[in-house]
């Protein structure tokens, strides 16, 4: 690549779907398995070409300043830059707000999911643009990619009525001139082509499908999803699968851990059960405690409880309570 690869990384969305953490805290920065669901992505984007010297452009909104500081603190060596999208008009939109950086080699990637995949074969891609997919039994509630005979893609679709096309987007589109793309965000917008009242970026491409665009796509291992609740306790149990854990080194006295488990070194764990599948964020206590399923984000205490299922926010007190728990940030439970 001539051009340094730029790896534009929308979040600029409420995440209303995970409160109460979202209040006080971007959706990329929850945690599973050990880390953020943004820093699992940065490990993952190791393997793209040259990005010691990628440009990381970070479109941010609400509680953006939050990234700005975890990157700052956790990821200094990468050369950060940051836009903001004031209004949320949709992922066309928001792309629009980093036009500056929209030249040349462009990877956009949308912090919604967790994946599996190699970007290493960029650096020799014939094709103009990649789209990332995953085949799905049931492709009715995603937007798909459907195919021409030569097996590029022909349009994209979003929630189609029937399961003929079943490769699943998963939110990762490599395009080589980023330039193009805007050009074709700019039309879109002039235009004024909207689906559900927002510019989505599947109205863009379809533009310069429409102009001769060469897109293929490349199928993901492992595509997990970080959007509810639900499916970031799912996310975190297969990452810990995929070897994130580290049962091994952290064994105390006192302590019985199920494998996978992930606990921070500078997490305390006395006269308890922890795991399968739970993973406990620095400055954690838990004593006297069976858990099974769950996330403890950083500095929370955990004290005489039996919990599964359960997402504790960062700094939160759970005592004396039995069952499942999904609590936000300095919150308190006590049980009876």
């Amino acid at each position: 690549m001539t051009e340094n690869l730029k790896i534009i990384i929308p979040m600029a969305g409420f995440g209303t779907r995970l409160r109460p953490h979202t209040w006080s805290r971007p959706k990329p920065l929850l945690s599973a398995a050990g880390d953020t669901v943004l820093g699992h992505v940065l490990k993952l984007l190791g393997s793209a070409p040259d990005v010691k010297e990628a440009d990381f452009v970070f479109i941010l909104g609400y509680l953006g300043d939050q990234v700005q500081r975890y990157m700052q603190n956790e990821h200094p060596q990468l050369k950060a830059h940051y836009v903001e999208q004031k209004e949320l008009l949709g992922q066309s939109h928001a792309l629009a707000q980093a036009r500056a950086h929209l030249h040349g080699p462009t990877l956009i990637i949308f912090v919604d999911t967790v994946i599996e995949t190699d970007f290493s074969q960029l650096d020799n891609e014939e094709a103009d643009a990649v789209l990332w997919v995953k085949p799905v039994e049931d492709p009715r509630r995603f937007g798909v990619a459907a195919l021409n005979q030569d097996g590029l893609v022909s349009g994209l679709i979003e929630k189609p009525d029937d399961i003929s096309n079943n490769l699943a987007i998963v939110g990762i589109y490599y395009f080589k001139r980023g330039q193009d793309l805007l050009a074709a965000i700019d039309e879109q917008m002039q235009k004024g082509i909207k689906t559900k009242n927002e510019y989505f970026l599947a109205d863009a491409i379809d533009i310069m499908l429409k102009k001769g665009l060469r897109m293929r796509t490349e199928v993901v291992d492992e595509w997990l999803d970080a959007g509810l609740p639900e499916t970031v306790l799912e996310t975190n149990r297969r990452l810990l699968d995929r070897g994130r854990g580290n049962s091994a080194e952290s064994g105390r006295e006192g302590v019985t851990l199920h494998a996978p488990v992930y606990i921070h070194p500078e997490a305390t764990v006395e006269n308890s059960t922890l795991g399968p599948y739970v993973s406990v964020g620095r400055g954690s206590q838990v004593r006297n405690s069976r858990i099974e399923d769950a996330i403890l984000e950083s500095h929370v205490i955990v004290e005489d409880c039996e919990l599964h299922g359960s997402l504790l926010g960062e700094r939160s007190q759970v005592r004396g309570v039995k069952g499942r728990v999904n609590i936000g940030d300095d919150s308190q439970v006590h049980g009876q």
